[in-house]
């Protein structure tokens, strides 16, 4: 089958200049790649770091916040004030009627899991061997379907935890600490100076050094027991939500209805996530970057090959090709170069992450967190034709203009 008389003259002129033709698509195939590629690294490692975060973070955090002492007296026109030192008032942090609070979250249409939360400062002791740190006090089962505690635990079993009253799970970090194994005891001591036996039931490891080497859960009685604190002692409630992203938007209706403050992990993490965000902005910038130099790539060469065929161009004009068919050849050129590159830096790409994902980083980390990235692959394509096309389009409206009778003279 015979091509059209416009889509002939642009392969042969991509033909005759085989070299000029690879190297163009060769900077749009670098370009789409490292666009790919960077982008997938970067939302793989906020993915990661997502992940590790809500392994141990709720969404919604409710608690009582701290409350600074106030004047004994307020101020007036005729009096100053009478005032102590402002400092966090000594008072408890537990949350009123806390079962209650829960029975209503759990009634909201957007929420999937709730769960009370005793915080406990603590010392670890075996022997001599000493590790301060948190220990959560929970019920382990609704814990888990929130944080699902289940995939990063490494030995032992949370009904065991539920079974055993004085069971502890406790991080990897502070297992080596300590040299403990499953089944071992140890003491913990609380900042109210109460001391407790521990079995320990559990090891988890959440890939999260700074986690695994201070965290451990314990049934919330025996929480409550270290705290000196009666059975309805509760100092946070754990909210998860069905979509993460969203759970600002829940603060200021969940504040009215227990009467508590209300923190999302977004405002909990801003530093971590602020650093995502350039990051991210820094990937972006660099890999559009990229993809404009392969676009003055191709205009250069399609410039270069538009000079040495003005007498081809002034020729077809003279022969009645209007300047729009002119335009449509050089932009054929272009586009056909655009889907080379694209063709082939979407195939290189795959390669690089296939590779990538087999690479083991180690750390928190573990192997390189980098994904195939539906989005990225079409905004990619998307950016790389239209590239291709803006860098082929300017040379040929010049082309276009070229006048057939000035080109003779010449």
């Amino acid at each position: 089958m015979r091509l059209p008389v416009n889509a002939e003259i642009a392969f042969t002129h991509l033909i005759t200049r085989k070299k000029q033709t690879l190297v163009a698509a060769m900077g749009v195939m670098i370009g789409i790649t490292v666009f790919i590629f960077l982008n997938s690294l970067m939302r793989g490692f906020d993915r990661s770091a997502n992940d590790s975060i809500f392994r141990t973070m709720p969404h919604i955090r409710i608690y009582k916040e701290d409350e600074i002492s106030k004047p004994l007296q307020e101020k007036n026109e005729k009096q100053e004030y009478v005032i102590v030192n402002p400092k966090i008032a000594n008072t408890t942090k537990n949350l009123i009627n806390p079962e209650q609070l829960i029975r209503i979250l759990k009634k909201q249409p957007d929420v999937v899991a709730v769960a009370p939360d005793v915080a406990v400062s603590v010392f670890y002791n075996n022997g001599e061997s000493q590790v301060n740190g948190i220990a959560s006090g929970v019920n382990i089962m609704e814990q888990n379907k929130m944080f699902n505690i289940e995939s990063f635990l490494l030995d032992g079993s949370l009904r065991e935890l539920e079974a055993t009253q004085n069971g502890i799970i406790l991080g990897v970090g502070i297992a080596e600490k300590l040299n403990v194994r499953l089944n071992d005891n140890i003491t913990i001591t609380s900042s109210k100076g109460k001391r407790k036996v521990m079995k320990i039931v559990g090891l988890f490891k959440s890939n999260n050094a700074t986690i695994d080497k201070s965290k451990s859960y314990i049934n919330v009685a025996m929480a409550q027991q270290l705290m000196n604190e009666r059975p309805t002692y509760v100092t946070d409630i754990f909210v998860n939500v069905k979509d993460p992203e969203k759970a600002a938007e829940y603060i200021s209706s969940f504040q009215q209805m227990t009467g508590y403050s209300a923190e999302d992990w977004k405002k909990a993490n801003e530093q971590i996530l602020a650093a995502f965000r350039i990051r991210a902005i820094m990937s972006f910038a660099i890999s559009v970057s990229i993809l404009m130099v392969a676009g003055f790539g191709i205009y250069n060469i399609l410039n270069m090959i538009i000079m040495e065929k003005l007498n081809d161009i002034a020729i077809l004009k003279a022969m009645g090709f209007p300047g729009m068919d002119v335009v449509r050849i050089f932009v054929m050129q272009a586009v056909i170069i655009g889907v080379m590159g694209v063709t082939l830096g979407l195939m290189l790409s795959t390669t690089v992450i296939t590779l990538m994902q087999k690479v083991y980083v180690g750390g928190d980390i573990g192997y390189f967190p980098v994904q195939y990235e539906s989005r990225y692959y079409i905004s990619g394509i998307v950016f790389g034709l239209a590239i291709s096309f803006a860098a082929g389009y300017i040379p040929a409206r010049k082309a276009a203009d070229v006048d057939p009778v000035s080109i003779f003279r010449k």
